[in-house]
């Protein structure tokens, strides 16, 4: 009670729902609470403001500068980036564990028996997200209520419009093995492109560390011994 209170009256509402939210996506795994996040942004951003102050030259301008940019930055890192990152883990991971959906749902017809099998069967990330999901209905929650909860810890929009579709299914009784085909051509697709990416990014890359490293090298090799003439 302590801690919320602090929250509360050190940061805006707005802001720790938003900070809440992100949380969310980073998972059920994920360690760090609102509380501890909030608390140790704000701690260094003072002990990096006071050390500028006291040790920096232009410490009216550096100091403020620099601890903005810190506060900023800070929620980037610890979250924005981790979250970005994780979308893209659950979107590899997704590709394969739809498909074992897709099988089970072909000989079971059962859309619930079919995506709880597949997760207690499936060791990844995306799969712990279901078996809270199952656990949450066991606590009361219905599997629709269950399958909206588990979308607000999920950073990828594919794989919140599979959760849609699961649960339209669940309500509506339609067959979902050719959407969830679809999806899982989509996320296929899209990782193809991302590695095509990274590939057509490499030559940059090379030229880069030629001219940093290669290049030099050459120089010295070419204009070593006028050097050593030079020196004797």
């Amino acid at each position: 009670m302590k801690k919320n209170r602090f929250i509360y009256k050190t940061f805006r509402r707005k802001s720790i729902q938003k900070i809440e939210k992100k949380m969310k996506l980073l998972g059920t795994n994920y360690k760090l609470n609102v509380y501890t996040f909030l608390t140790l942004r704000l701690v260094l951003a003072i002990l990096i403001f006071g050390f500028l102050f006291t040790f920096s030259k232009y410490n009216f301008i550096v100091a403020p500068v620099l601890t903005v940019l810190f506060y900023h930055y800070f929620e980037r890192i610890l979250l924005d980036y981790q979250i970005k990152k994780r979308a893209k883990k659950l979107e590899s991971e997704a590709i394969f564990f739809f498909q074992i959906v897709n099988l089970t749902l072909e000989s079971s017809r059962n859309l619930k028996y079919a995506v709880e099998i597949t997760s207690n069967n499936v060791e990844s990330e995306l799969s712990d997200e279901f078996k809270k999901t199952y656990t949450e209905m066991k606590l009361g929650k219905s599997f629709n209520e269950a399958l909206n909860d588990m979308k607000e810890r999920i950073p990828s929009d594919s794989i919140n419009s599979i959760i849609l579709n699961l649960t339209e299914a669940s309500i509506f009784g339609n067959s979902i093995i050719a959407t969830i085909n679809n999806q899982i051509e989509y996320l296929q697709d899209k990782k193809l492109l991302e590695i095509k990416e990274i590939i057509n990014k490499l030559p940059t890359k090379i030229s880069i560390i030629s001219v940093l490293f290669f290049i030099p090298i050459m120089l010295l090799i070419i204009l070593g011994p006028v050097l050593i003439k030079y020196l004797i």
